[in-house]
């Protein structure tokens, strides 16, 4: 099978079928980000439950620092789970991975607080928080290949863009559950038993995920090679062997997504309540509009991205950032709830223009033998090193240079590094599947 090129024809996969698999895709995601939005959006509770002896700012960054360790594991389970996906098959992988991902997010509900047990609080959430990172770090690049990889050639951009609607769906329903929590109990209830809410949704809605996944078949191109015992024994000793150009050029790529995407929808508003003054609730709406946006726009650009290639939208994306995100978080600054609500309609449509492209950039970059880690490693190392840290870095510049506008430069040097790997790469939206 060397050499040859792989796509389902158009015809050969049911809608039915399809429709299953869009709902697979996104559950998990879903779960994911579900957990991301409520550690996000009640990052002050959660530092006051379990670092009370520490003053407000400290407490913020200690919370955001064990959101940043736990994606240090992310690399290793993009490993395991690339490994995993791309030899046993896309199925497996994802149904394990959202099984120990919701339970592991569940448990997080269960720890007492650091009035209960001291240091061992903050020792268990983190050790929850790595086990939920190293599950969850096969779901977007699993879900994104498996969506690719099942849809019709033509409609690859658009079928990819669930998984970043998914994410994004999952951030919504974080926040509005937040919001609605904060706006009804007193902050002695938040902090007593009220944040815990939320992790507890983990457990049912993890289980309907895996039911899901269950009940399909894997993917057709790899369901090809398996049969014809193609796949790859080590799949990520082969992509750092033969596919370490693509890999490079996949964790530059990824690297706006990894910093715009907590950075905008996850982190501000801790940046518009914490550093601006905004009010709580007003941070929650304004941020929740920007997701509405932002689900609005990504099937958009998904399908901009079929039409005009990969490269022309994700280019287009970086240009956007690097001019205007100082100029709007200088607008974020005035204060004005309005203008405020207005630059975040802006932001969430401007991250749509590269988070609705790259599931399938990055999955067509890769072979089908590779396509799993080569997704996997790429876009854990770059969430690892600089996503996951995002809210901690801006918090901590803004801290050292006493300048709201920190973050945003921080944001626009991402775009830079993603505009130079996106234009040293290829477009592959018109081109079949590869196996090699």
């Amino acid at each position: 099978m060397n050499g040859h090129n792989l796509d389902p024809a158009d015809g050969s996969v049911s809608r039915d079928t399809r429709r299953r698999v869009v709902a697979a895709s996104f559950i998990g995601n879903f779960v994911e980000w579900f957990d991301y939005a409520v550690y996000g959006y009640l990052a002050v509770t959660i530092s006051v439950v379990f670092f009370p002896e520490s003053d407000p700012q400290t407490g913020l960054l200690l919370t955001f620092a064990l959101f940043a360790i736990s994606f240090l594991v992310r690399p290793l389970g993009g490993f395991v789970w690339g490994h995993i996906g791309d030899k046993v098959g896309r199925r497996t992988a994802l149904s394990l991975s959202i099984l120990i991902m919701s339970g592991a997010t569940f448990c997080i509900a269960l720890i007492p607080g650091y009035d209960t047990i001291g240091i061992w609080a903050p020792i268990l959430l983190l050790l929850i928080r790595v086990v939920q990172g190293f599950s969850a770090s096969g779901e977007y690049a699993g879900a994104s290949a498996f969506l690719v990889e099942y849809a019709p050639s033509n409609k690859r951009g658009l079928y990819a863009a669930v998984v970043p609607a998914s994410t994004a769906a999952g951030l919504l329903l974080g926040s509005l559950f937040a919001g609605v929590l904060t706006a009804l109990l007193t902050s002695e209830a938040m902090q007593s038993w009220g944040w815990r809410l939320p992790f507890l949704l983990a457990a049912p809605m993890g289980l309907i995920g895996r039911y899901i996944r269950t009940k399909l078949e894997d993917t057709p191109v790899f369901r090809e090679l398996a049969a014809e015992d193609e796949t790859v024994k080590a799949p990520v000793s082969a992509l750092f062997r033969n596919h370490w150009r693509q890999l490079l050029q996949a964790v530059g790529a990824v690297l706006l997504n990894a910093v715009g995407f907590y950075v905008i929808l996850s982190y501000m508003p801790t940046y518009l309540s914490a550093e601006l003054g905004l009010g709580e609730t007003e941070s929650f709406l304004a941020t929740t509009i920007a997701l509405l946006t932002y689900i609005g726009f990504i099937f958009l650009t998904g399908m901009l991205s079929d039409r005009y290639g990969r490269k022309k939208v994700l280019i287009s994306a970086s240009i956007t950032f690097i001019v205007l995100t100082v100029p709007a978080f200088a607008l974020l600054g005035t204060g004005n709830f309005l203008v405020i609500v207005l630059i975040q309609i802006l932001l969430g449509a401007m991250l749509t223009l590269n988070d609705g492209t790259l599931p399938s950039f990055l999955a067509e970059m890769f072979p089908t033998r590779v396509r799993y880690s080569g997704f996997a490693v790429s876009f854990n190392l770059s969430n690892a090193l600089f996503g996951g840290t995002a809210p901690f870095m801006a918090t901590l510049l803004i801290a050292a240079t006493a300048n709201d506008l920190a973050p945003a430069w921080y944001l626009a040097g991402a775009a830079v590094i993603s505009l130079v790997a996106v234009a040293l790469s290829r477009e592959t939206c018109k081109e079949p599947l590869r196996s090699e």
